[in-house]
């Protein structure tokens, strides 16, 4: 089963933020036991490090990076994934294209805590909450 990560959940984890961070770590354990196969697309990884560079600096935002990186696998963000979110019924672009390159990578659901975001996209939405609870990864 392969799941991308949204860049809020992706965040939860990393800033410790309440009450979502209990939810970000369960997933991201599991990610790490190989219990599920995580992704990240491209732009969430840009977007983490520009905001852990401001906060903390370059380098240590470069290593927070790269141990995403030896984690999670990348939906990469190319031409293709770009035109076909234009043309999806979703309403934020930014979303369309995360969706969308986790679909051409393999994905078959997105975690997010913003899951009527990811309406009349190509993957089906989760919360965290909602992953977790289910009773076999779907």
């Amino acid at each position: 089963m392969s799941v991308v990560f949204d860049t809020n959940v992706v965040l939860d984890l990393l800033l410790d933020r309440a009450p979502h961070a209990a939810a970000a770590v369960d997933l991201f354990n599991r990610v790490e036991r190989g219990e599920l196969r995580g992704m990240l697309g491209a732009t969430t990884l840009t977007t983490i490090h520009y905001l852990a560079a401001k906060a903390v600096g370059a380098k240590p935002a470069k290593a927070q990076i790269a141990a995403l990186l030896a984690l999670f696998e990348v939906a990469p963000v190319t031409r293709g994934v770009l035109d076909q979110a234009l043309t999806n019924d979703m309403a934020d672009f930014e979303d369309a294209v995360l969706a969308e390159a986790g679909r051409q990578a393999g994905a078959t659901a997105i975690v997010t805590r913003n899951a009527r975001d990811f309406r009349g996209g190509p993957l089906r939405a989760y919360t965290p909450q909602q992953w977790l609870a289910l009773p076999v990864a779907e």
